[in-house]
């Protein structure tokens, strides 16, 4: 008798019940995880709920030493590593001078503000006028006029005080900030329109940039002028340029140095100074700096009644005596002269040292240049970037134009301005090229720039970066509709449910080949027999 060896019908459709209901399991659960994860991340990048944004506004006024600009700023109520993300949304020139011009009249400095303030009052919902901070910051027209007449600084700044405690907005005072002060702020102002502080991620959130480097920031004011830029590691620590600044969560190692009188106007001063103690004859006196044709009359007090220029006075003057100057328009000439302005033999040849002994580290990296600088530049007809041949050649241009040329050449035509573009071109090549040692390499890296997008390069809006340090923060702005943290985790939770799914689907595949193989060795076996 043979024995037949063979598996019976109800065993098999065991095992393969046994198999069919973990696969069918896996299945669902892969394709749930799937469905969700795809679900999850359309809904995270594209639902994004926009609450309505609560602003905050700050008001600055930046009074310098030619004239007053207020400007006004907003940022949402959330920050970014407590500094605020702000933006400049008005703009107003207060008309006549600077306040410091007002030493002697006090009490007229609020009827010059009053204008552009009606118009700020429009430019803040009225609700929010009681808590919108505004801040008034003088620099070195009255960091002058202190050093000069120190109570006739204190009533104009008395005055403004006065005016603004009747107004309706949280006014936190007037004072006069140091020239450091004023170099860190338009360095602030210039790497944060640059975006080289913060960028928008995936997420629409505000993150630090990698491997963006800062812009250095040069200043021209009309009595002092700024270089910052961050140093390098080989910096004196112990000189008082150098000092750290923390914004969005970083710190920088930054060198400063303001130039008081310096600025152009300051400069021009010492200039026409230096060219009146060089002559023999008391008027006229020809300016190589000035067009050719063209001739001007100034009292001596214009002249010699800055701090800029006591020094330099006369032994006999009288404030009231009429000096005439007379253009030559000789460039040559006019860059000579100008370089005298500048004591750059203090230095004794060292690398790190501009002029008059000032300690400068080695300048780089780029550098945009701004207020003075890029006006004097767009008069020659340059901007952005562009090489020092360019520059010497556009000036060597303008500074031998006759004066009843210039109306053709400028689009803004101003007779205290034209007549000086010249003096401020050679000005402008010396404190660049042989005081802060820019070469025909590096001076393409300077971008002359007024603005960007709709904001001003001007210290204020680091100024007011600086501020909301101190303002506390409110609600986001932009809220996900789920956490990040909650999203994170569910994107975890079935990326792995997925993974295990496919990994048992796998170990189902490779343990069905093994039982196909196994069956397929036990036929053959019973057949043989």
């Amino acid at each position: 008798m043979f024995t037949v060896l063979t598996r019976q019908p109800c065993e098999q459709a065991g095992l393969k019940a046994l198999y069919r209901t973990p696969t069918i399991i896996a299945l669902v659960v892969l394709l749930v995880s799937i469905v969700v994860l795809v679900s999850i991340t359309v809904i995270q990048i594209h639902k994004q709920e926009v609450l309505p944004p609560g602003l905050k506004y700050g008001i600055v006024l930046d009074a310098g030493s030619s004239r007053t600009t207020v400007y006004v700023y907003q940022w949402p109520a959330e920050k970014e590593n407590n500094t605020g993300v702000v933006s400049q949304t008005f703009k107003c020139s207060v008309k006549g001078s600077g306040i410091s011009s007002y030493g002697n009249n006090p009490q007229d400095v609020p009827k010059a503000f009053e204008d552009c303030m009606q118009k700020v009052k429009g430019q803040v919902p009225s609700h929010l006028h009681g808590s919108t901070p505004i801040h008034l910051g003088a620099t070195a027209g009255m960091r002058l006029l202190r050093l000069q007449n120190e109570t006739a600084a204190n009533e104009v700044l008395e005055s403004i005080q006065n005016y603004f405690e009747s107004q309706p907005f949280d006014f936190r005072g007037a004072q006069i900030i140091s020239g450091q002060e004023e170099g860190v702020y338009g360095w602030i102002t210039a790497n944060y329109l640059m975006g080289n502080f913060l960028e928008k991620n995936l997420w629409h959130m505000w993150v630090h940039p990698h491997g963006v480097e800062t812009i250095g920031a040069l200043d021209l004011g009309g009595a002092s002028t700024q270089i910052s830029f961050v140093a390098g590691e080989k910096v004196d620590l112990n000189t008082s340029d150098i000092m750290q600044v923390s914004l969005y969560g970083y710190v920088y190692t930054l060198y400063t140095h303001s130039f008081q009188c310096y600025g152009r106007n300051e400069a021009e001063k010492k200039f026409l100074a230096m060219l009146l103690q060089n002559s023999p004859a008391k008027t006229p006196l020809t300016n190589p700096c000035y067009p050719r044709d063209y001739s001007t009359s100034f009292t001596m007090g214009h002249v010699f009644d800055s701090l800029c220029t006591a020094d330099q006075r006369p032994e006999r003057y009288n404030p009231d005596d009429i000096i005439t100057f007379e253009g030559t328009g000789d460039a040559s000439l006019c860059n000579a002269k100008v370089a005298s302005l500048f004591d750059f033999k203090a230095c004794r040849d060292q690398e790190t040292c501009s002029f008059d002994g000032v300690y400068q580290p080695k300048i780089k990296g780029p550098f945009v240049a701004f207020a003075g600088f890029y006006y004097t530049a767009s008069a020659l007809n340059l901007s952005g970037s562009f090489s020092l041949d360019t520059f010497n050649s556009s000036t060597w241009n303008f500074c031998s134009q006759n004066w009843s040329e210039l109306p053709l050449l400028l689009p803004k035509f101003d007779e205290v301005y034209a007549r000086s573009y010249c003096f401020s071109a050679n000005y402008i090549y010396h404190l660049f090229v042989n005081g802060y040692k820019f070469t025909e390499e590096t001076w393409p890296q300077i971008q002359f720039k007024k603005e960007v997008g709709n904001s001003s390069i001007a210290w204020s809006l680091g100024y007011m970066l600086s501020l909301t340090n101190q303002i506390p923060a409110e609600s986001p702005l932009i809220r996900l509709p789920i956490e990040p943290p909650i999203f994170v985790g569910i994107l975890a939770f079935f990326t792995a449910a997925a993974l295990l799914c496919l990994a048992f689907l796998a170990y189902l595949c490779s343990a069905s080949r093994k039982k196909r193989r196994s069956e397929h060795a036990f036929d053959q076996a019973v057949d043989s027999e």
